[in-house]
């Protein structure tokens, strides 16, 4: 992606952002591998913090612009929800939930996901960011028969 398509980009995400009240920094113009974040957020449903730790890496990507594909970065934010650092240190170096992650993973290639963030309901799904009423009119369809 080149500069005038980041800036659309991020004009659409900020967009999107408002429309729901959600903070987002228009000026972010890095993106990081979040393979690791990912690890340590399945860590953290162990320890009763995932969505704490999702809310945290949202943050710190969207909104700081952190890396949160540096381990020191996520041993921060994962001590920022009140979580163990040395732990959370000892789980990404070891790549304790490497698995579980690849595991995910084969799902969503199973169920053809092509993009995240993927919404699924009643066997539909739409893919990227969405307007709540996209959202709200997925799941009310899930209901119908």
């Amino acid at each position: 992606m080149r500069g005038p398509e980041i800036i659309a980009r991020n004009q659409r995400m900020k967009v999107n952002m408002e429309r729901e009240g959600l903070p987002f920094n228009a000026e972010r113009n890095m993106s990081y591998n979040s393979r690791l974040a990912q690890e340590l957020a399945k860590w953290a449903d162990t320890k009763s913090k995932g969505e704490e730790v999702t809310d945290a890496l949202f943050r710190a990507y969207f909104v700081d612009g952190r890396n949160i594909g540096d381990p020191e970065v996520l041993v921060q934010i994962a001590e920022s929800v009140g979580l163990p650092g040395d732990e959370a240190r000892e789980v990404l170096s070891k790549r304790s939930f490497k698995a579980a992650v690849d595991a995910d993973w084969g799902k969503s290639r199973e169920y053809g996901v092509t993009g995240v963030p993927t919404f699924v309901a009643g066997g539909r799904g739409v893919v990227g960011a969405q307007p709540y009423e996209v959202l709200e009119q997925l799941v009310e369809g899930a209901d119908a028969p």
